[in-house]
């Protein structure tokens, strides 16, 4: 028998312009961790797809347990012993946790009816093993980002899976829960199960991983035992060259006062009293931990969702977002944290969401749109972003999550705004992307633009921004500069009204 649990043989797939892989092998033994890497855009997802069935491969071979197989659906995949866990998630909304879990195989009774006692024992059982604290009852809209990645994860375990693949699964996880998640992929690399680990966090690809896989322009470049890698050599393999600095030099000057928010709450979320001032060419940070009231803010400042009361002062004048529209119209821009659910329309291509924010100005006497100015919109975001695609027409939901994000920022900077609002900018976005994204945040303070910034990851806040508030409980509870301050004090304030 083979040593080897999976084995992708000389994998190759091509889109329309664009040739996704060329020749990858990949081979994960049974009770190891192997971390696939590379740059958004070298393939991963794709080669991960074509396992999973999603996608069909053009040529190559995938063996699980030395068995030939050639899924054409997830379905098909799960039923084999083959799950996923995605980045983005897809659930039905409207439905319990026990509903998502166990949805396309519900148990019935005799006389077919679905079995909603037996249900909530399977997943308690599942949830109660994997340490999970979620009422299995509960509609899943009501759960926090994190604890609905937490349900995902059990969805995988319950089909006793063979190989899991775990797509960025910390993007939107505290750090109590990244050390949770680690039990359960520790639990079930004992257990005898093949986890492949998709991440861009060099710390957990260097403590979690047994090898490490990295990809480039859709080839494989090297597959390395983890403890004879550094950060460094993985990023020369990932980028091709040596990337010296994690943050871009900070030329930034800031100027006067340009936002002024004051004692803004929400009516329905956790957003309580925030008072704060922004500056001129500042780069703005916002830190605390899931929930403590960070997302809330910058939807309150944006108008998408209810304030209670506060006054927003854009330089010294009263500015009235009520809404989304009204907030464009104030020179405001809104990158959110979840990008496929509210961030790309996933059924238009790339020049169709490049430029659907700033449509007035397409206009040709008030009755056709000029599609010549859309497309030399569409190819300037495309080099400013150097987003990585065939063309103008290919629909978004074909790209890498990091191609998607630049996107969504060339569109929002084509609006021209005084005040960007971006929530977790580089969530899921490879080390060179992120750069050209911090690079870009800092282009945008020189021209004298005001950023707001919420991050999980605080030493992205401490090598990115000039000032970082931290929240707690819907409340700021302090605020530290870069330079005079650790990480330690920042979870110090980010704990003080929990």
């Amino acid at each position: 028998m083979s040593q080897y649990i999976l084995e992708m043989i000389n994998i190759s797939k091509e889109f329309p312009g664009v040739k996704a892989l060329d020749g990858v092998d990949l081979r994960v033994r049974p009770g190891t961790v192997l971390s696939l890497m590379g740059e958004n855009g070298a393939g991963k997802s794709t080669l991960m797809k074509c396992l999973f069935g999603i996608y069909s491969k053009d040529a190559g071979t995938i063996l699980l347990n030395g068995r030939e197989i050639n899924f054409r659906s997830p379905k098909q995949a799960l039923d084999n012993g083959v799950a996923m866990v995605h980045q983005e998630l897809n659930q039905v909304m409207t439905r319990d946790v026990m509903e998502n879990i166990w949805l396309g195989r519900f148990p019935t009774t005799k006389i077919g009816t679905v079995d909603h006692k037996a249900m909530y024992q399977k997943t308690k059982q599942i949830f109660d093993d994997l340490e999970i604290d979620v009422n299995p009852k509960v509609r899943i809209s009501k759960l926090s980002v994190s604890q609905r990645q937490m349900v995902e994860i059990a969805k995988a375990v319950s089909f006793n899976s063979k190989i899991i693949v775990f797509d960025e699964p910390t993007s939107s996880l505290t750090e109590n829960e990244v050390e949770h998640l680690f039990r359960i992929i520790r639990t079930l690399r004992e257990r005898g199960c093949g986890i492949i680990y998709i991440s861009h966090k060099m710390s957990e690809i260097l403590r979690i991983s047994d090898e490490v896989t990295v990809m480039r322009d859709g080839k494989l470049i090297a597959t390395t035992p983890a403890g004879e890698l550094t950060t460094d050599l993985i990023i020369k393999q990932m980028v091709g060259r040596e990337l010296k600095n994690v943050y871009p030099p900070k030329t930034n000057k800031i100027g006067e006062v340009s936002l002024r928010v004051e004692h803004l709450s929400a009516t329905y979320l956790n957003l309580k009293d925030a008072s704060f001032e922004a500056h001129r060419g500042e780069i703005l940070g916002f830190s605390g931990l899931v929930g403590a009231g960070r997302t809330e803010l910058v939807e309150t400042i944006f108008g998408i969702a209810t304030k209670l009361k506060g006054d927003i002062y854009l330089y010294e004048k009263k500015v009235h977002n009520r809404n989304s529209r009204a907030a464009m119209r104030n020179g405001f821009a809104l990158l959110t944290e979840e990008r496929r659910q509210t961030g790309i329309f996933g059924v238009l291509n790339i020049k169709e969401n490049t430029t659907i924010s700033n449509m007035s100005n397409y206009l040709v006497n008030h009755l056709y749109l000029s599609d010549r100015k859309m497309k030399e919109d569409t190819d300037w975001a495309i080099k400013a972003m150097e987003i990585k695609t065939p063309n103008q027409s290919t629909a978004i939901r074909s790209l890498s999550g990091g191609n998607q994000q630049k996107v969504i920022l060339g569109r929002w900077l084509l609006t021209k705004p005084e005040v960007l609002l971006l929530d977790e900018p580089t969530r899921g976005i490879d080390v060179g992307a992120k750069y050209e994204i911090y690079q870009l945040m800092i282009d945008l303070a020189n021209e004298g633009k005001t950023v707001l910034m919420v991050s999980s990851e605080m030493p992205e806040l401490l090598g990115v921004c000039d000032r970082v508030i931290v929240m707690s409980n819907g409340r700021i509870a302090g605020e530290v500069i870069p330079g005079n301050t650790s990480q330690e004090q920042i979870m110090e304030l980010a704990a003080k009204y929990v």
